[in-house]
């Protein structure tokens, strides 16, 4: 059920683009309780002027040119421990399997309901039942 959009510079690897795929795969089943095999994930890479981000940093938080923005969207109900829980896992973990610095891993969650998913067929395979 979630859908991750990783966008990331053109300059990044191959290697470093599965890595943080897998990073993040891994933190939503081990920290968010998402069922195995569900990895849906989007990457796009840009050019050097398509990653805006402030360059005098924010909230104390310093940015270099191999910022990665992380967006999640995923079914709402989990809580703020776990949703803390999470980003450290997919942060601490893009450092440690590629060696970017964890300053540079950007994340949003965005929260749905069950019904806004379609996984083919144009069919609502998490409906609510009996019509609620």
């Amino acid at each position: 059920m979630p859908l991750a959009r990783i966008n990331i510079a053109k300059t990044a690897s191959a290697d470093t683009v599965r890595a943080i795929g897998n990073v993040i795969y891994d933190a939503m089943t081990s920290v968010a309780n998402v069922p195995a095999h569900d990895k849906f994930q989007i990457v796009t890479r840009h050019a050097e002027d398509e990653l805006i981000y402030p360059q005098e940093g924010y909230l104390g938080v310093s940015y270099t040119p191999n910022i990665v923005f992380i967006q999640i969207t995923w079914n709402a109900g989990r809580s703020t421990d776990v949703k803390k829980a999470f980003y450290k896992a997919v942060a601490e973990g893009i450092a440690a399997k590629t060696g970017m610095r964890i300053d540079d891993v950007w994340i949003n969650l965005i929260d749905v309901a069950r019904e806004d998913w379609s996984f083919g067929r144009g069919e609502m395979q998490y409906a609510p039942k009996d019509g609620q």
